[in-house]
């Protein structure tokens, strides 16, 4: 506890927003766990949507997902539409598209430059510039240029890193006991 003491407010805010953002992704990630399990999770699937499964002979069949039943999967290729028995489906996986790129960069982007904000601006925690009013009511303390130049590196490493490290290419959807 005493170490915690250490810590500026500033300083330990980004360290409870980091656990956070760390602890809701374990949890989400053992809930995907649990769903891809069940042939029932295909239902979030829409159709036209692009998916690809996984038979239990290893063969690979992608295609726009038609329809699902309790007895399998209909999907468009190509040639045609094919229906793969449930019993034979071993994995079914959907295509992550733009949308969720761009929504999951620029979440990265608004907490990086959050965190740039903080951490430039944390050295000056409860410094003032005047005699009177609250610490920033007499302008911008002294050398804020730090705060400056942190929130666009943290705007532009958040954005990379929601953007680029989360949920590119294929999620699984099922996987078969």
């Amino acid at each position: 506890m005493e170490s915690l003491r250490r810590f500026s407010p500033a300083g330990f805010l980004v360290l409870v927003i980091l656990g956070g953002c760390f602890s809701a992704g374990i949890a989400s990630g053992q809930d995907s766990k649990k769903q891809s399990s069940s042939w029932d999770s295909l239902k979030s699937l829409t159709p036209g949507q692009e998916i690809l499964v996984v038979t239990n002979d290893v063969k690979s069949h992608k295609g726009k997902f038609e329809s699902l039943s309790d007895s399998g999967i209909t999907l468009r290729q190509a040639k045609g539409e094919q229906t793969l028995a449930r019993k034979d489906v071993f994995r079914v996986s959907q295509k992550i598209g733009q949308d969720h790129l761009t929504r999951n960069a620029l979440i990265g982007m608004a907490v990086g430059a959050t965190a740039g904000l903080v951490v430039g601006l944390s050295p000056y925690y409860g410094q003032r510039n005047c005699t009177l009013g609250p610490d920033f009511a007499c302008g911008n303390p002294p050398n804020a240029h730090l705060a400056e130049a942190l929130t666009p590196v943290g705007a532009l490493a958040g954005a990379e890193t929601g953007g680029l490290l989360t949920s590119r290419g294929w999620h699984e959807v099922y996987r078969a006991r």
